[in-house]
């Protein structure tokens, strides 16, 4: 089939990962996909190649093209729309596409809202609802909430080609713990605990706010006690996820890379994106539940994300002593195992699509 799916980039890069390992997965499968954004500049990094066409079965196009008659006059209609995380496609597409199924020289595409991801209840009541279309061109038409989640009731969660591939990891004696996050109000402590290690620690710091966090606190040194430090370069999603096989604890952040660290099947702590009413401590609560990970664990992950007084912060830190690493993979590994028994998104979307067509 042929797929349009569209991607409007707010912030942190989160929107096109998860747009991009989508169409990437899609493709791996045989499908072809046009993917629409607004900003495709992270793909040179994201993805090598992707701008320039090198990636089979999958075409990215500039979002202001879809409102392009010119253009959109040499595209055949596509068998699906999928609008990510709720974005509005552009009238003028819309128009040119229905007007195409009123002429019956194309079919009604499946339209479907690809929503963020979530362990909270809602999740499994809003799964598969349709909303009718009130206004605009497609008025009359619906589309269809997809919902990606943990449950046999949800969507599943993305997969992506070689999934099980990238468990191979190097000896070493060194602990490698890997840093990708906002700016938690933990991160001084863990860096003097890193610093404080038995054991040598190399810590593997991601382009962006993660390395401006850190050098903010430590002025850019390379080495602190026991704490050794590299400076990532922006890497293509393969070579982070092969990052988070390789390395001993993974510290996450946003939707796309706490799945990839779950996959990963190492311990983790997810930096959840924080919002301003809070709604972001019961989405963290329900993924903890949902995971079943112990009390130690779940009280690192409160303190990391702000959600535990500064009182408790210190002994929440004590689930990083190496000794609480076999147990706590242990949790993380058990979690993955049963959700692999799920249908993973791109398989959960492609029924869809087909039973629907």
């Amino acid at each position: 089939m042929l797929w349009d799916i569209f991607c409007r980039v707010i912030d942190n890069y989160g929107d096109i990962g998860v747009s991009w390992r989508l169409c990437a997965d899609l493709a791996a499968r045989g499908e072809h996909v046009r993917l629409w954004v607004d900003d495709a500049s992270p793909l040179q990094w994201m993805a090598p190649g992707a701008l320039q066409g090198q990636w089979p079965g999958v075409q990215v196009l500039a979002w202001d093209k879809a409102s392009d008659s010119a253009v959109l006059w040499q595209l055949p209609s596509a068998d699906v729309w999928i609008e990510t995380f709720g974005c509005e496609l552009p009238a003028p597409f819309m128009a040119h596409f229905v007007q195409m199924v009123q002429d019956a020289t194309a079919r009604q595409p499946v339209w479907i809202n690809l929503e963020y991801l979530s362990a909270e209840p809602y999740v499994e009541r809003s799964h598969g609802l349709r909303s009718p279309v009130m206004q605009g061109p497609a008025k009359g038409w619906y589309k269809t909430f997809f919902y990606p989640g943990f449950t046999a009731r949800t969507g599943g969660l993305l997969h992506g080609p070689g999934l099980m591939q990238q468990t191979q990891e190097p000896a070493t004696t060194e602990l490698r713990v890997s840093l990708f996050c906002y700016e938690p109000p933990l991160l001084q402590r863990l860096l003097d605990q890193l610093a404080a290690s038995a054991t040598p620690v190399h810590l593997l710091v991601t382009a962006g706010r993660a390395t401006e966090a850190v050098q903010s606190l430590l002025e850019a040194q390379s080495a602190c006690g026991a704490l050794r430090i590299s400076y990532l370069q922006a890497m293509p999603q393969t070579e982070f996820d092969r990052l988070l096989c390789s390395c001993d604890l993974n510290f996450v952040r946003g939707e796309d890379s706490v799945v990839r660290a779950l996959w990963a099947g190492k311990p983790f702590v997810w930096h959840i994106y924080p919002q301003h009413d809070q709604a972001h401590a019961a989405k963290l609560e329900a993924f903890m539940a949902q995971m079943q990970l112990s009390d130690a664990v779940c009280a690192l992950h409160r303190a990391w994300n702000g959600l535990l007084p500064a009182s408790e912060c210190s002994q929440a830190l004590l689930s990083l002593k190496e000794e609480a690493l076999p147990d706590w993979q242990q949790q993380v590994q058990t979690a993955r195992a049963r959700l692999l028994q799920l249908a993973d998104l791109g398989s959960a979307l492609l029924h869809f699509a087909e039973k629907n067509r």
